[in-house]
């Protein structure tokens, strides 16, 4: 005997306090729906703040990149080049997040059954590649001017620049990490720390218009070789945090939190499988828990949905739930997950 739930949206309303006789037959007697209207709103909603926090560094970014441009321009700075070129590279990679944040809110397909949350990691993708190609520029423009070092007109602009670098930067890496943090977005973070790197690169820029100021020639492709490999160190963290999240990585911590609030349910013996893995912002589970050997199907059943319930109570932006119920089993019998575990290893 065994139960196997999987949770749908909009199916009908829960109340995830202490359930009442009527709603204990309502699930008995209904399919089962794990993922409640307000879970799914508030993952609609964490898109919308997504799709907002890209839009507003975009324009944070642009204006400060193009502000720099201009002073590139006069000065012929190699530093300020790359740390435009990186700030102009950082503006864009709103692009590719805001067509995955559009993307993520389209319903599941009978050929995209988890929907197309995944997007948002291919986007995390997009953006490692352009942190990876504006240090690549960086490198090449700050090589050539040490080969062929050249003076850094306008002096007193380029420092300006570079503070209006740094304070666009670190305003809009907060803002980005805050919010990726918030509704779980690991490339939002990522883009979040590669704007925080941009903004150190742009200080660096600072010191290298002083040594230019001292009439040190090879202080600006110095600091540019020095912003490139900033943007090397950001580019290891952004593809670490991008990685894992392609790997179905979670937070040990998260399945601990889980694990604690399954165990508390009454009627649950034991807790078998536990997965959790990201499918964009949102989280998706999968338990297999043990139950009394004695317990009728619909008694496994109520079991199953308190503890899906459980679920979506202590794990944050979890939405969606599938739970299967095993018995004991009786003197001599295998669990049948464990025989087939062993089966698929040997």
């Amino acid at each position: 005997m065994s139960d196997h739930h999987e949770h749908r949206p909009h199916e009908h309303p829960h109340d995830h306090g202490s359930p009442s006789l009527r709603h204990r037959l309502a699930h008995l007697l209904t399919p089962h729906s794990h993922e409640s209207a307000d879970k799914l709103d508030a993952a609609l909603e964490a898109s919308a703040r997504g799709m907002r926090a890209l839009w507003v560094s975009l324009a944070v970014l642009g204006t400060t990149a193009l502000a720099q441009a201009v002073v590139v321009a006069g000065s012929g700075s190699v530093a300020l080049l790359g740390d435009t070129v990186h700030n102009a590279a950082d503006a864009l990679t709103a692009v590719p997040l805001a067509i995955a944040f559009v993307l993520g809110r389209r319903a599941a397909t009978r050929r995209f059954t988890y929907g197309y949350g995944r997007a948002e990691d291919l986007a995390g993708l997009v953006v490692v590649l352009t942190i990876a190609a504006s240090a690549a520029f960086a490198a090449w423009a700050a090589v050539g001017r040490l080969l062929d070092p050249r003076p850094v007109a306008q002096v007193p602009a380029v420092a300006a620049a570079a503070l209006v670098g740094f304070v666009g930067n670190e305003w809009v890496a907060r803002y980005r990490i805050r919010v990726g943090r918030e509704i779980g977005s690991a490339a939002l973070v990522a883009d979040g720390l590669h704007a925080r790197t941009d903004g150190f690169t742009s200080l660096a820029v600072l010191v290298g218009a002083g040594g230019s100021a001292l009439g040190l020639r090879l202080a600006d492709p110095i600091v540019g070789l020095a912003i490139t490999a900033a943007i090397v160190l950001a580019l290891r963290d952004a593809a670490r945090e991008v990685f894992r999240r392609v790997m179905d990585a979670v937070d040990p911590a998260l399945v601990d939190r889980a694990e604690q609030a399954v165990r508390a349910v009454p009627g649950v013996r034991e807790v078998g499988e536990l997965r959790l893995r990201w499918i964009g912002h949102r989280l998706r589970a999968e338990l297999v828990l043990v139950v009394d050997g004695e317990a009728t199907v619909r008694q496994a059943h109520a079991i199953a949905v308190e503890a899906e319930h459980a679920l979506l109570h202590a794990v944050p932006r979890l939405t969606a739930a599938l739970v299967h119920a095993d018995p004991v089993p009786a003197p001599g019998e295998t669990d049948p997950h464990l025989a087939l575990a062993h089966h698929l290893t040997a």
